[in-house]
């Protein structure tokens, strides 16, 4: 199962950014995305939030 970034959540910070192991998150237009297809589950994106806006989807 893949993670998903809350869309009211998240603040633009970037730090899961550079936590992504596989590069399956993207700067969208207002938050961060992550690619389900391509999200290997590891949560280390959910554990550097600072707002918890990353949750399994």
């Amino acid at each position: 199962m893949a993670y998903k970034i809350s869309e009211e959540d998240c603040i633009t910070c970037g730090t899961c950014i550079d936590e992504c192991p596989v590069e399956a998150i993207s700067e969208g237009e207002d938050f961060y995305k992550i690619d389900p297809d391509t999200c290997i589950d590891c949560g280390a994106c959910a554990d550097v939030c600072p707002v918890e806006a990353i949750h399994p989807a």
